[in-house]
């Protein structure tokens, strides 16, 4: 058992023992349920990546539904913003609405974003091994290089990545669940009574 620095006893990081006690069902439900769902991410990756895509899709219309009626119904807006807020809406519908049509398409689009990503942190990375002293600073390099040969791979095989991406989150999921289902400690009998 683990005691934090406030003085709270623990048995699991970053849950205090009542709290544990509470939501001891609730913890094992939540297990339990990433447990299947990395088991399905594992073994059927095609079809968790387009229900990602589809949920994604469906995400985008309601945040562009909710856009276009704040630019109609929010107080104190300027005639500009409200063009900008509504015409911004109608474009993260159409996106959704692409989403739902294509998910495989726009996929490879997240796959871009993510490798863009990579590449920009990593020439960050590189520039800030450059420029600062120390023995850390071949660190921030190869960090650097690794993230921009990382940033081209998912641009030059998007499909490959995403599907990597998702196997390896499963893998995650699964490896986090079943840890969380062996470290909990037994009910408390005497309390039932």
């Amino acid at each position: 058992m683990t005691t934090p620095p406030s003085g709270t006893p623990t048995l699991l990081p970053g849950l205090p023992i009542g709290v544990l006690k509470i939501h001891r069902g609730e913890l094992i439900a939540v297990a339990i349920v990433g447990l299947i769902l990395g088991i399905i991410a594992l073994f059927w990756p095609g079809a968790t990546l387009v229900t990602v895509a589809i949920l994604f899709g469906i995400y985008l219309i309601t945040s562009g539904i909710f856009r276009i009626t704040a630019a109609f119904v929010a107080d104190k807006l300027s005639t500009g913003l409200r063009w900008l807020t509504g015409l911004l809406g109608l474009l993260v519908v159409a996106a959704g609405v692409i989403c739902i049509a294509q998910p495989g398409q726009s996929l490879v689009i997240l796959a871009f974003v993510i490798g863009f990503g990579w590449i920009a942190e990593g020439i960050v990375d590189i520039m800030a091994g450059i420029q600062r002293g120390g023995t850390q600073r071949w660190l921030h390099v190869i960090s650097g290089i690794i993230s921009v040969i990382g940033g081209f791979v998912t641009f030059a095989l998007p499909g490959l990545a995403i599907t990597a991406f998702v196997t390896i989150g499963a893998i995650i999921l699964i490896v986090v669940s079943v840890s969380t289902l062996l470290t909990l400690p037994r009910a408390d009998k005497s309390a039932k009574a």
